[in-house]
């Protein structure tokens, strides 16, 4: 049985590269998880001894097929309780993180299962992450981070990083969610804001905003048929 530490590491690796491809190096997963890099670096060294992850000194480290369905299904339950939290017990998308991560390492496999079924076996939790199915399966769609589209960009907001509840109650107050259509109007040429568009209102955000937002791949502009 694995610990709650050895937990957290592999579904922290994983995450770090569920939406980018940059592998994780050990400074970037000690600041990740607010560790010291001497406790990352001990702890990176017991992975890689059970076999859970690739790593040699100063190298990247890579999750091994054992970590990495680890790492799944410990982000299968995480996801499932933050959308289980939200749907059928009240909570903000900005208040399920930390109750996941306790709730997590208690519950078992029936409960977690249980949970999934009687949810309707969601694919996404409320952040637009993609849940993983119980064979550790996920459907991740394809998207574009706000912070590199183009001006003019039309897509579906799909995901929204939950790294920052401030952030994400910001969002909800300006009426950003999951499947609002958002355009990309163009950065600001003297106030360096981006200029975004959701349901006909605009809206100026900063980079970190933009860095937190991915959009589905750019949608068609709905045509209107001509009257006679």
């Amino acid at each position: 049985m694995q610990t709650t530490a050895v937990e957290d590491y592999v579904k922290a690796i994983y995450a770090y590269t569920e939406w980018q491809p940059e592998p994780v190096t050990p400074s970037r997963l000690a600041t990740n998880l607010g560790l010291a890099a001497s406790t990352v670096t001990e702890m990176v060294k017991k992975l890689s001894a059970q076999g859970l992850v690739d790593h040699r000194p100063y190298g990247t480290i890579a999750l091994t097929d054992e970590g990495r369905a680890l790492a799944l299904r410990q982000v299968r339950r995480h996801r499932l309780i933050e959308t289980w939290l939200v749907q059928q017990h009240g909570y903000a998308w900005d208040e399920v993180h930390d109750e996941a991560e306790v709730l997590e390492h208690g519950m078992s496999d029936r409960l977690v299962e249980s949970i999934a079924h009687a949810l309707g076996d969601p694919e996404r939790d409320p952040h637009g992450d993609p849940i993983p199915a119980a064979d550790g399966t996920t459907r991740q769609p394809s998207a574009t981070v706000l912070a590199d589209a183009h001006d003019g960009y039309l897509g579906t907001v799909v995901r929204i990083s939950d790294a920052d509840p401030e952030l994400l109650r910001f969002l909800a107050d300006q009426g950003v969610e999951l499947d609002e259509r958002m355009r990309y109007v163009g950065r600001g040429r003297f106030t360096g804001g981006l200029t975004v568009e959701v349901d006909g209102v605009e809206h100026t955000v900063g980079d970190d905003v933009a860095a937190s937002i991915w959009l589905s791949a750019p949608c068609q502009e709905p045509t209107h048929a001509h009257e006679a």
